[in-house]
């Protein structure tokens, strides 16, 4: 009996300190203050979000240099550039590209990103492309995904800013899924990816 008791409590507990504590560092994973609450593009397609993250690196590198590696990203282009091993363990296949390839740096508005095969997996559409600043993917209902980079440092560096947003149907149910379950894992692919787009631009 007392095990019975305890372990339900530490899940609650856990869940607790997960929501009041992790949540906040993982939506919020580089970006300040400012940038979590600030008002970006895009904004708009998902008007009342139940969820939403604001995550963002400096970049030592032009923000053309850096768009050239967000604009290839895809399932079936360059991939994610996050952990290609856990993707394909769920059935992603995904094959980062760690070249710029010129047939990989056009996008625009009404083409489809795919996060993995095409069967299964979700489909974003391009929705504005204003390179090298804005891609924002998406809108309602499935959510929108924003990337923006800003040039800093006199043009000699950038400030990569994502912002996901998520509305679902209310309950219980649905918060544990979003919050607890698909929050962390948003974050661990993506702030590889942040990483990796980081490490790929400074060394281009």
């Amino acid at each position: 009996m007392t095990v019975l008791v305890i372990i339900p409590a530490l899940i609650v507990l856990f869940v607790i300190v997960y929501i009041l504590v992790l949540l906040p560092w993982h939506t919020h994973w580089g970006a300040s203050a400012e940038e979590a609450a600030m008002p970006l593009p895009g904004d708009e397609m998902i008007v009342h979000p139940k969820m939403q993250s604001t995550r963002a690196i400096t970049i030592q590198a032009p923000p053309e240099k850096v768009w050239a590696w967000v604009v290839q990203i895809g399932q079936g282009r360059g991939g994610m550039y996050s952990y290609q091993w856990l993707e394909n363990l769920a059935g992603c296949d995904i094959h980062n590209v760690y070249e710029i390839r010129p047939e990989l740096q056009t996008l625009q508005a009404g083409d489809k990103i795919r996060f993995g095969a095409p069967d299964g997996y979700p489909v974003l559409p391009v929705v504005t492309v204003d390179k090298p600043h804005v891609l924002i993917l998406g809108g309602a209902p499935e959510g929108s995904w924003a990337i923006y980079l800003e040039a800093i440092d006199g043009g000699t560096a950038t400030r990569l800013i994502s912002r996901q947003r998520n509305d679902y149907e209310p309950g219980i149910g649905n918060f544990i899924i979003w919050r607890v379950m698909t929050e962390p894992i948003s974050f661990i692919m993506e702030q590889k990816m942040l990483r990796e787009f980081k490490d790929l631009a400074e060394k281009s």
